[in-house]
């Protein structure tokens, strides 16, 4: 068992390429750790993203600079799916369950991948495996509700004031967050690297 779970600890999973991390994944974070009242965010720093063709800077340029950013006593930091050999968050998911049984787990993204879940590896199976929080970004999450995942599994979204409920729902369950949004991007603050 990873040193910083226990048994019957909440957790909720951040992935992603963080490349690089920024300001708007820690409000995330942050309002996902208030809100869904959990004891802990693993944020999952992937090795490459499967949908992004672009090289992701290296793993652990990037580790080192989520752990700066993630530095908090109930946020944990690590490349977990090196370990694992998973490249895929279905995968992951089932990874991590099969580790840690008696963690409830919730996956965490930005609303922007809810929209493009339905491009994910078996998305329907990770819907119904992992309950899910969806924190709003920009115009995202009005795209977010009109996404098939959205639509797929309308029935089984909570509503807001029901967050702190979401670790104690089996899946299929989702909620839409509220809370401050970022304009960042890592995309938009990688061309201004790369402009520089």
């Amino acid at each position: 068992m990873a040193a910083f779970l226990s048994p019957g600890q909440s957790v909720a999973v951040f992935g992603g390429s963080f490349d690089p991390p920024h300001a708007g994944h820690r409000l995330v974070a942050e309002n996902a750790l208030a809100s869904l009242e959990l004891d802990y965010i693993w944020w999952m720093v992937s090795p490459q993203n499967p949908l992004k063709t672009a090289t992701a800077s290296a793993l652990e340029t990037r580790l080192g600079a989520t752990r700066e950013l993630a530095a908090h006593p109930q946020f944990h930091v690590d490349a977990i799916e090196t370990q694992l050999g998973t490249q895929y968050a279905i995968d992951t998911v089932r990874a991590l369950k099969a580790r840690h049984p008696q963690v409830r787990f919730i996956w965490l993204l930005g609303a922007d991948n809810l929209v493009d879940m339905h491009q994910w590896k078996d998305w329907q199976a990770l819907m119904n495996e992992i309950p899910v929080a969806v924190y709003p970004r920009g115009a995202d999450w009005q795209a977010a509700l009109e996404a098939p995942a959205a639509l797929a599994f309308s029935d089984a979204r909570l509503a807001n004031e029901a967050s702190p409920q979401l670790k104690d729902t089996p899946a299929p369950a989702w909620v839409l967050l509220e809370g401050a949004r970022s304009p960042l991007s890592s995309t938009a603050l990688r061309n201004q690297q790369d402009d520089a």
